[in-house]
């Protein structure tokens, strides 16, 4: 019976960590660029009572075909990130950018470290840099003169503006984007961010439209990936789960309770 309440035990641990993942999709269904997590499980180490192709007999050569073995539960093994793309959410603002696509905008934090986002909801600090939502300078940087009247981003990230009595724009510089071999190994940090890690591989920078590099799209931003039909159902699932490991539970400790006042 002390096998039965741990394994329970283990599911009731699993199912409120993957209601934990599924509620926090639903609180970013509407946070731009955010990325679905899917909460991933694996079983615990086995009792083998049984070997499976263990002889039958001493005396005979046949095998069993099946063995005996005992699960001792399950356990959360991580929240992988889901890195399909958005639908595009027309704003208008020249400021708003997406990258249709591989890639992420890279930005540095105020201690010179470089975080990756997929969020291109830019504005321009005091100083007429361009700059993140959390006041982060965007990576390369792009200044924008105070006197500018309208912003062009190209889809290779090149970026001019157009200045009062100027015919032509000027160029200011070029937006580029980070692509890694396992986006779903980086770090999520929060505001948006991720960061680099060994199971992310190392970025590889290039200029949109380059290669895998996704394109820019300017007057439009990402929007969160979470499919809010699809996360209720697997909310209800997960309940539903909880319940049946409640009710092991509830059942093991019945059958205690009548071995202690029958036995």
């Amino acid at each position: 019976m002390n096998r039965t309440l741990y394994v329970a035990k283990t599911g009731l641990e699993a199912q409120e960590f993957n209601l934990a993942a599924i509620s926090n999709n639903l609180a970013n269904a509407n946070t731009y660029g955010y990325k679905t997590g899917r909460a991933e499980f694996a079983d615990l180490l086995y009792q083998n009572v049984r070997q499976p192709g263990a002889q039958a007999t001493q005396n005979e050569e046949n095998t069993l075909p099946s063995g005996l073995q005992l699960g001792t539960g399950v356990r959360a093994i991580g929240v992988q990130k889901i890195h399909t793309e958005g639908n595009a959410i027309v704003t208008d603002n020249e400021l708003d950018l997406m990258i249709e696509g591989k890639g992420f905008f890279q930005a540095l934090d105020q201690d010179g470290n470089i975080l990756y986002t997929r969020d291109g909801s830019f504005q321009v600090n005091q100083n007429g840099d361009l700059v993140t939502s959390s006041g982060y300078l965007l990576e390369p940087n792009i200044n924008v003169p105070l006197n500018s009247t309208e912003v062009f981003i190209a889809t290779d990230g090149t970026v001019s503006a157009k200045e009062p009595g100027v015919a032509e724009p000027a160029q200011l510089g070029q937006i580029q984007v980070a692509t890694f071999i396992n986006p779903a190994g980086l770090e999520s940090i929060g505001k948006n961010f991720y960061v680099e890690t060994l199971a992310s591989g190392p970025p590889n920078v290039k200029n949109p439209g380059d290669e895998e590099a996704g394109q820019i799209l300017q007057g439009a931003l990402e929007s969160s990936n979470v499919n809010t039909v699809e996360e209720l159902i697997g909310m209800i699932e997960a309940q539903r789960t909880y319940e049946m490991n409640a009710k092991a539970v509830s059942a093991a400790d019945g059958m205690m309770q009548y071995l202690n006042n029958n036995v």
